[in-house]
């Protein structure tokens, strides 16, 4: 079982105190050090503005002493000197529907959580720390209700019973009022920025499943046809608003072999506007060394007529490009692995090796899952086009809005 959390930062209203981190940066500041102090194989990552989801998949529950050691100490990162609250954070336990509820909760809401009075959604263990202290608060509506009720017994038992009686009688009965309606569920996609080297810019938006940010991605390809649905159906709900770059958009290797996926993929693209064509990216992930040219030249002419550009997603940092017809694809991008930096870094060397064999294609590379400054550095040195990962950005609400900007770990 996954033990997960989610950590809230809270901005009180007021001013911002000297040597405080503006607000429009806490979240890459805060996304950064959590990174740095969350190590693999556990997982952290930015689900909602100001909202970070820790899990570890070795324990059944998370050591409250360092969640709020952790939290403490992003504490001072944040608002050095410990001047008085101006900020607090809050961590939330429990499964993982709840903390995906928690990450939507709104500044009003932590504030009504802070104040004690719970929020409408399913229990947990909601620790506040400030400057000055770490304290347990109750984290439903009904958790508050029953505290109160229990305070008040407690008040009213140390007052002399005839007093106590001749309130009780005098006193009116208040209604109830309704509990709020809980917040909505956080949307279930996000996106990552795509950041290209040689122009120090922005270029594109990938979209992707936030439950990665928690567990590995399932194996099973009805699974993985259900989340690539679900990515098509809201890409094309941004399309809408998201007006820069190009929108890359995920689909499984071998759903495209298989004729009742494909109709499920065709329902949903029969749906995408024709003037979007031109800065659309299919990126298909899962991709096997051993794909055949036919395989390809299949997907190529499925997917032609609602993307424009066509992504190879591969693990394999030597995949084998030179039996490739150029023109065929128009991107391979390599999905870093390795439990160690020394791993990851091999792989990036090997992958740029090819240089040559790519640039005779007519075709770009690329490279995701990018953690790391030293990682993004390799990157650069080494003449890889464009980059993505959580070093680049957090997982973002929207697709990127411009070119301006600088990833992460340059920040």
């Amino acid at each position: 079982m996954t033990a997960i959390a989610c950590l809230r930062i809270l901005f009180n209203a007021g001013e911002s105190q000297p040597g405080e981190i503006p607000r429009s940066k806490a979240q890459a500041v805060a996304d950064a050090f959590l990174k740095a102090r969350w190590r693999a194989p556990r997982k952290c990552g930015a689900v909602a503005p100001l909202a970070f989801v820790l899990a570890d998949n070795r324990v059944e529950t998370l050591d409250p002493a360092e969640m709020q050691a952790l939290a403490a100490e992003l504490e001072q990162v944040l608002f050095p000197g410990g001047e008085g609250g101006e900020i607090c954070l809050m961590t939330f336990q429990g499964d993982e529907t709840a903390v995906l509820k928690f990450a939507s909760l709104s500044q009003k809401e932590l504030a009504g959580l802070v104040a004690g009075k719970g929020y409408g959604g399913a229990a947990g263990r909601v620790h506040v720390i400030t400057a000055d202290a770490v304290e347990s608060v109750p984290s439903t509506h009904e958790e508050a209700r029953a505290l109160a009720a229990e305070k008040a017994e407690a008040g009213a038992a140390d007052a002399p019973l005839a007093d106590k009686a001749s309130k009780t009688a005098k006193a009116p009965v208040a209604p109830k009022a309704p509990p709020p309606p809980p917040p909505p569920p956080p949307p279930q996609t996000g996106w990552w920025g795509v950041y290209d080297l040689s122009a120090n810019a922005f270029v594109a938006s990938l979209i992707g499943m936030r439950a990665d940010l928690l567990q590995p991605p399932p194996e099973d390809d009805d699974k993985l046809l259900k989340r690539d649905l679900i990515c098509l159906t809201d890409a094309q709900a941004a399309l809408k608003a998201a007006t820069f770059g190009q929108i890359l958009v995920p689909f499984g290797f071998w759903n495209l072999t298989t004729q009742s996926a494909l109709d499920a993929y065709k329902s949903r693209l029969s749906r995408y506007p024709l003037d979007q064509q031109p800065r659309l990216v299919a990126t298909i992930y899962g991709t096997p060394r051993e794909a055949s040219l036919g395989m390809l030249q299949q997907m190529r002419a499925f997917l032609k007529g609602s993307f424009a550009f066509m992504d190879l997603r591969v693990e394999d940092a030597t995949f084998p490009i030179h039996g490739l017809p150029p023109e065929l694809i128009d991107s391979v991008t390599l999905l870093l692995t390795g439990e160690t930096e020394f791993d990851r870094m091999s792989n990036i060397q090997r992958f740029a090796e090819r240089k040559n064999l790519y640039e005779g294609k007519g075709v770009m590379q690329g490279v995701a899952g990018v953690a790391t400054r030293a990682e993004l550095e390799a990157c650069r040195a080494a003449g890889i086009a464009r980059v993505q990962g959580p070093a680049i950005t957090t997982l973002l609400d929207k697709p990127v809005a411009g070119a301006e900007g600088a990833p992460i770990a340059l920040s």
